[in-house]
């Protein structure tokens, strides 16, 4: 008789949290950019006219987005303008999801040596009724899953 499997629900987008030395708040409202690409470097071998060999080459991060509801916390702008000022303060950090109870962690990924690139602050209309929403764009030097 065969064995039932066991269903592995897929993790839900909503519940995670940013951790950035030295940052303490880390609730953000989205996050992106956590990818990794590996160039293909194509070469041909003697005697093999037919095909090409692929090899993988150099791998490039991409800058991590950050967009949260603007508080009065100034951490992140400050970091920021620390770059501005000439002074590079590169900081490791996590991107860390919770199970639907948010008391346990399933998922990790560490992000090494990242420093903000760009700011940018809220979309304003005296109209709106939404969340004024400031953006974070993090460079980094590589990003594993723990």
């Amino acid at each position: 008789m065969a064995q039932t499997s066991v269903k592995i629900d897929p993790y839900v987008n909503f519940n995670f949290l940013v951790e950035i030395d030295g940052i303490v708040q880390g609730s953000f409202m989205e996050c992106g950019g956590i990818e990794s690409v590996t160039e293909v470097i194509e070469t041909r071998e003697g005697g093999d006219n037919t095909t090409v060999s692929k090899r993988p080459g150099k791998t490039t991060y991409s800058d991590i987005t950050l967009k949260r509801g603007l508080t009065n916390s100034a951490e992140l702008h400050q970091w920021r303008q620390q770059i501005i000022d000439g002074t590079i303060d590169r900081r490791n950090g996590s991107i860390v999801i919770y199970d639907l109870a948010n008391k346990v962690e399933v998922v990790r990924w560490n992000f090494i040596r990242a420093w903000p690139t760009k700011w940018d602050g809220p979309a304003l209309n005296a109209s709106g009724k939404e969340i004024a929403v400031e953006t974070l764009v993090l460079a980094h030097e590589g990003i594993t899953r723990a």
